[in-house]
Formats: structure tokens, sequence, C-alpha cells
């Protein structure tokens, strides 16, 4: 094994950490179903089996494929990617819940694809960027196809509707786009349109707009749309210094909305206070951290690009999570990687961590 992985120990090790501990938070958080009438023991069999049993698979996998072949399959990846999500608006394959068509119905469970465009959109940005870095001044060149290429994910993420995940991808293609040497004078264009997109949809969806209201006024309606982030806030300082134990939240029991989803950080938090989420927090930033110093040590850009672009997707998503849940920013309902409910989730941020160990492998000499 040692060998196996020897394109990056540290990496490697991270990333086992947040998997193991993410699947304990996990055990823990499915616990507060119980009083819903939940079914624990199929939930938790499902994210052992496809989301740890899957995901390690896919990391293996993609660890022993040619990064040659990853890149030349690359925009081909990000088309299948592009129709696997585009599937979810079929009758009697896609899913409709929670006022959202997400998801793929595979009958015994759901897969969710877009965790896998993500992953597609990055492998595409960096083999497209890769040969034209010197080319990006021009913008015909580089900022419009930029765009076409961001347009048909973000496109389908905003149909279903999944706004953050499309916000997620735009910015973390706005990073490759400049890490390959794109000119200043496009980040002002980029950032112009992603706040119209955003005052668009939040006068274009009324749920967004109310997000954002209950965020700047988060105790107006504490029994409505400011139920979750109260709860979230009473759960976080519950915990303390040291927290309540692990296993012993009281939120997660008819209090805390998805305390096994959205909310896991919260559940965490409470049960291990603020010495427990210092440490999760830390081990996410040291595996994002050590993705970036293989990203720089890439024996080429295609490989440097996948890297960077991989790593800051997983710490953008945590700190996403976190910042919803500690009020900080509107909540988003982005699950936290490695931790929160979904085999889809588990198992695409395991397959990303796969392909940096890969790239890790073709580092210079």
């Amino acid at each position: 094994m040692t060998g196996f992985v020897s394109g990056d120990r540290v990496f490697f090790g991270l990333t086992l950490s947040l998997a193991l501990l993410g699947f304990a938070i996990f055990s823990s958080a499915s616990l507060g179903l119980l009083a819903r009438g939940g079914s624990v023991s199929h939930d938790i069999l499902l994210q052992a089996g496809l989301g740890l049993g899957l995901g390690f698979v896919a990391l293996f996998a993609v660890r022993l494929t040619p990064l040659v072949l990853i890149k030349r399959w690359s925009p081909y990846l990000y088309g299948l990617t592009l129709l696997l999500t585009a599937l979810v608006f079929v009758p009697g394959v896609g899913l409709h819940a929670l006022g959202a068509t997400r998801w793929i119905n595979l009958g015994f469970t759901t897969f969710q694809p877009a965790e896998v465009l993500k992953i597609g959109l990055v492998l595409c940005l960096a083999w497209w960027l890769a040969p034209r870095a010197r080319q990006l001044s021009d913008y015909k060149k580089g900022l419009l196809p930029l765009l076409l290429i961001l347009a048909p994910a973000a496109g389908l993420l905003v149909m279903q509707p999944n706004n953050s995940t499309a916000m997620m991808v735009i910015i973390t293609g706005g990073i490759m786009y400049f890490a390959a040497g794109a000119p200043w004078r496009d980040f002002g264009i980029l950032v112009g349109l992603a706040v119209l997109a955003l005052i668009i949809a939040a006068f274009a969806r009324p749920y967004v707009l109310q997000r954002i209201e209950t965020f700047i006024h988060p105790g107006a309606n504490s029994l409505s749309t400011g139920y979750q982030i109260q709860q979230s806030l009473i759960a976080v300082g519950s915990g303390g210094l040291l927290g309540r134990g692990f296993g012993q939240s009281v939120e997660k029991f008819n209090y805390l909305p998805e305390p096994d989803g959205d909310s896991i950080f919260a559940v965490y938090a409470e049960e291990t206070g603020f010495v427990g989420a210092a440490l999760l927090l830390a081990l996410f930033v040291a595996l994002a951290a050590r993705g970036i110093v293989i990203a720089g040590n890439s024996r080429d850009l295609y490989g440097g690009l996948v890297a960077l672009g991989l790593s800051f997707l997983i710490i953008l998503q945590t700190f996403i999570n976190m910042c919803a849940m500690l009020g900080i920013i509107p909540l988003t309902g982005q699950p936290l990687p490695f931790v929160s409910h979904g085999g889809t989730a588990l198992a695409a941020v395991l397959l990303m961590c796969g392909l940096i160990l890969n790239v890790a492998s073709h580092r210079k000499a």
C-alpha cells in the first residue's frame, strides 16, 4: 500500500483521515433520525457501501490510470457528465424533491450527477487551458471560450435549481483561468457577470432573496425561514470549548433540519466543541494546501491545473458549508465534503483525491 500511494503519502493520509472521521461524524449525526422515524441502518450502509466503498475503488482506479489517457479523454468526460446532468429533467428518470430536480432515481438509492459534473468541468478546463496559457490575453482565445465552456454546466445547474453549485463551478473556473496566466483585465468582467447573475437569481427565484433577507435579519423569522440558522447557532454555541461529548448532541433530535446533511457541522461542533471543530477545519485546510503544493510541483500545466481546481473545489465547498452554519454567509444547501449524507458526494470527493494523487505521481524530477 505504501508503494501504491507513493505519489504523495501525506495527501493520502489526510484523505484517509477525513474519510474515516467523516464516516464517524455521519454515523453519530444519523442517530438524530431515530426521533423522526428514519432508517439509520439503511443510511449508514449506503454511506459506507456507495460512499466509502465505491469511493475508494474510484480513487484507486484513477490513481492507476495513466494521466495522459485522462487528459486525452477530458473533453469527452465533460460531455458525458453534462449528459448525465441533463438526464435529471427526463420524466421517469429524474427525481424531483424539496423543490429541486437534482437526482437520478436508481430505485434503491439516488445519484446526483452535479457531483461528477464538477470533476468533468475541471478536467475539461485544464485540457483547454494548458496549451493556450500564452494566448489568454486575446479575449477571442481566452475569456470568450472560457464562458462558452462554463455556460452549459452553469445553465443546467441553475435550471435544477442548484445555484450554489453553479456559483462554485464558475468561481473555480475563474481561479483556474487566472492561474493559467489570464490577464487581470478579465477579472472585473467575470466579477461583474457573477454579481449580475446573483441579482437576477435573487429576483427570479424568491427563495434566493428570502435567504439573503434571513442572513441580514436572522432573528426576524426564527420559527420559519430563520429556524435552521437559529438552531445551528444554538448547537454550535452549546458545544463550548470541548463539546457535550461524541454522540451526545441534543439538537440532532427533532431540532436541527437535516442533521446528517447540510447541518452536520453544527451537530459535530455541539459534540466536540471549538477544539473539535478547529481540528476538522485544520484537516481540510491541510488537504487543500497539500493539493496546491502538488499542483505547483506538477510536471506539466495540465496536471497542475487539475490538482489546483479540485483542491480549490473541496476547500471552497467546505468553507461554504461551515460559514453557512455559523451565519457568516446565507444558507446554501451545500453538503460538507467527506462528512454529509450522500454516497454520490462522498464517492465524488474521493475520486477527486484519486486524481490529485495521480498528478502527485507525475511531479517534477
